[in-house]
């Protein structure tokens, strides 16, 4: 154990670091997303094409609250990441990944904000384009750089399975299509105050307790200083919030907490620490589904989070509730991580 301590104090240090340099530079940034009127159109129309009625209710007063306010939390990250806690086999290509995702996320929400772009931004099949391109080089760097082609499954022991199963060639196209599927989930689960943040926060900090059990302080140590950062955007983000995230701190921070799954070979216990983003998700899918093929809907409004609001609860009960949620599914995947 102390051995360990020299880790210990580096991890505590640059998680707090994160918190205080983030809560430092928030003034100055939400100073100048509001003075230059950086803040994203309410959406008025439903991906089909319908009035967006229910949703417009909700949110409407939200109209001119600035976006882009997950630039905080990963160029916060990044900027210590990269001058203390750099290591080429344990941080180098997560860092890669949260900063060309929040960059891509940046590009899309400055568009956005300036109403550049038939649908104010970038389509969706375009973001889709650049987020595959990224995952494809993050799985050919796993793959061929890093010799990952297995994945672990929890408890196989347990029911006379082996603990670890290479799956070959197969582990690019899983790869790829987890890293764009938990980008996008995270992206559709920010759509209250401080909804996204703290689930975020609850995964990050989960992942940073499989990967120090496993003896990856390096990775440990970087998703602590996310969870920092994370915490220090909450502050601001909760109801009402000052700021909203984005698409840049949801494509980043949704592509890093998959490419640390995946790291740790944790990425079959995602479901549970990520429980959240992947019910959220699947909602939304659900919807779209059953609208196209069948002409109903599965829910008032999706995703799930907004199905709630039209029950009539109020924002700040369906993102508390949410949190313990995530906070349970969280420590959940930590006992299960451990135990195998």
């Amino acid at each position: 154990m102390l051995e360990n301590t020299p880790q210990l104090i580096k991890l505590f240090s640059l998680t707090t670091a994160s918190f205080l340099v983030a809560m430092v530079l928030t003034p100055i940034l939400t100073h100048y997303l509001y003075k230059y009127k950086l803040s994203q159109k309410i959406r008025v129309c439903a991906w089909d094409g319908t009035p967006a009625t229910n949703f417009l209710k909700f949110h409407k007063k939200k109209e001119g609250t600035p976006s882009m306010g997950g630039l905080l939390i990963w160029v916060t990250a990044a900027v210590l990441t990269l001058f203390l806690n750099l290591s080429r086999s344990q941080t180098w290509l997560p860092v890669f990944v949260l900063v060309t995702t929040g960059s891509l996320g940046l590009f899309d929400d400055f568009l956005n904000v300036k109403g550049i772009g038939a649908v104010r931004g970038l389509s969706v099949k375009l973001k889709f384009v650049f987020q595959f391109l990224i995952a494809s080089l993050g799985a050919w760097w796993f793959f061929f750089k890093l010799d990952f082609s297995s994945i672990t499954i929890p408890g196989g022991d347990w029911i006379g399975l082996s603990s670890s199963w290479d799956i070959g060639w197969l582990y690019i196209p899983l790869f790829i299509l987890v890293v764009v599927f938990i980008t996008n989930a995270v992206n559709i689960t920010d759509g209250l105050d401080g909804l996204a943040g703290g689930t975020l926060a609850a995964s990050f900090g989960a992942v940073a307790i499989i990967a120090w059990v496993q003896g990856q302080f390096g990775i440990g140590i970087f998703a602590g200083t996310i969870v920092g950062a994370l915490l220090a955007f909450l502050w601001f983000n909760i109801h009402p919030a000052r700021f909203f995230m984005g698409d840049t701190g949801s494509f980043a921070l949704g592509s890093t907490l998959a490419v640390i799954a995946f790291l740790t070979n944790s990425v079959l216990l995602l479901p549970v620490y990520g429980f959240i983003f992947i019910v959220e998700a699947l909602s939304s899918l659900a919807q779209r589904f059953s609208k196209k093929y069948f002409k109903k809907k599965i829910f008032k409004i999706a995703p799930l989070h907004h199905h709630f609001e039209a029950l009539g609860w109020p924002e700040t009960k369906i993102t508390m509730r949410f949190w313990i949620i995530g906070v349970v599914t969280a420590v959940v995947g930590v006992v299960l991580s451990v135990v195998s």
